[in-house]
């Protein structure tokens, strides 16, 4: 029974449920910037450069991936036709550099945004823990006993002396 104690104190945490709906917002994000990259950004970088579809880009590493190359060419009657990249796959091995690419930009994009929201955190609880500028002194000691006394005083309630 004590386990099972130790392991519903350890869930019902504050931090644990904070990293739960952390990881759950972050997934989110991470599918809204995936879309922003394949839908939004990498269609005219595509366009840009030649009308390029990056998650097709590969090259073949092996001679059946060649041979399948060369058949599509045959039967789309194109001779700089490309295969595309999942019938690649299935005749051998490939080198899809264009995918990479594009997780590559998913990711610069998502580690910027994160660098962003932490910036903003980080600057938010600095000026949350700024301390207060102090206040003006309302007291002075006096110079004869010490005592505490008023700031516009001019003699010392205690001791009676005059205060210059």
């Amino acid at each position: 029974m004590g386990m099972m104690k130790e392991f519903k104190e350890f869930a019902l945490k504050g931090n644990v449920m904070d990293m739960a709906v952390g990881i759950i917002i972050g997934a989110a994000f991470g599918t809204i910037v995936n879309s922003a990259v394949n839908d939004l950004i990498m269609p005219p970088v595509g366009k840009a450069v030649g009308n390029v579809d990056f998650s097709s880009l590969y090259v073949s590493l092996s001679t059946n991936v060649d041979n399948a190359i060369t058949a599509y060419r045959e039967k789309v009657t194109n001779a700089t036709a490309t295969l595309p990249l999942a019938e690649a796959k299935k005749a051998g091995p490939v080198f899809a550099y264009g995918n990479f690419i594009t997780v590559l930009i998913n990711f610069v994009i998502l580690a910027f945004c994160i660098f962003m929201m932490v910036k903003g955190m980080n600057t938010l609880r600095e000026r949350m823990e700024k301390p207060a500028p102090a206040a003006a002194a309302t007291t002075k000691d006096c110079p004869q006993c010490a005592t505490a006394i008023p700031i516009k005083a001019v003699r010392c309630p205690h001791c009676t002396s005059q205060i210059g």
